[in-house]
């Protein structure tokens, strides 16, 4: 079954990539709100989530965080990281710069050993005001699937224009300090292979890489439950196999089976 997360502060849960995590949605508990709609979103398809309640306030935000961060604290156990994440696209937000300020300000005085991580699926990082915030935080986490946009149009499915060379041109202004998250997957949506895993989709994706210059990758493949029944796990030889040719160029790549 397919989940939402509660608003604006959720957890701690382990992350199989990120440690103890804090989790931060800056979308409405009660629905989700996401420029793309992927086939393998384990907060379910946008149009069996849509919602009518306002996301919350930057105070609301940091007066939670604040709150959860003290309870921490006085159990003895502050989080590894405070990641946005939750039910759709952190960055749509209209307070993401100032929320990003401000949380930044907050674990430097209430948990100065966390890193901030956001989990974006990097359509508007083309933004000047995203792309400064993202600057800020420790771990700017952003999705590339594939730079096919066939598939893109198949398994994320974009809500708005979507342009995969001006993404990728957008990354390398970051200078290095973005991480590229991709999912690998295997199955059919209505008969149509979805796998991605095969040197015709890779070879592209791998010259995306060497282009953006990330400080690491981070390649995954399904762990929940999908909204598309007929999707497929991507095999620990698939991904190991991937993430060796990302070692090669010289770049730092993690695997969550």
């Amino acid at each position: 079954m397919t989940v939402l997360y509660p608003s604006p502060i959720f957890g701690p849960v382990r992350s199989r990539r990120l440690g103890i995590s804090l989790g931060v949605n800056l979308l409405p508990a009660s629905g989700k709100l996401c420029t793309f709609d992927c086939i393998y979103c384990e907060c379910g398809l946008n149009a069996e989530r849509r919602t009518q309640q306002p996301m919350p306030t930057a105070d609301v935000v940091i007066e939670a965080l604040g709150k959860k961060l003290r309870e921490m604290a006085d159990e003895g156990q502050l989080p590894d990281v405070i990641t946005f994440a939750g039910n759709g696209e952190p960055t749509v937000h209209p307070q993401f710069p100032e929320i990003i300020e401000r949380v930044v300000e907050l674990r430097n005085s209430l948990a100065p050993t966390a890193k901030i991580s956001v989990l974006t699926n990097a359509t508007r990082v083309v933004r000047r005001e995203v792309h400064s915030a993202l600057m800020l935080v420790d771990n700017n986490i952003c999705k590339l699937d594939t730079i096919d946009e066939d598939y893109i149009r198949l398994i994320d499915r974009p809500t708005g224009p979507y342009d995969v060379n001006a993404i990728i041109e957008a990354m390398t202004r970051f200078d290095g300090h973005c991480i590229v998250q991709t999912m690998f997957l295997g199955g059919t949506l209505g008969g149509t292979s979805v796998d991605n895993t095969g040197d015709a989709f890779i070879a592209p994706w791998l010259k995306a890489i060497a282009r953006i210059r990330p400080q690491q990758v981070m390649i995954y493949t399904i762990a929940r439950e999908t909204p598309i029944t007929t999707l497929k796990k991507a095999t620990a030889q698939q991904l190991d196999a991937i993430a060796e040719r990302v070692r090669e160029m010289g770049i730092e790549c993690s695997v969550a089976y």
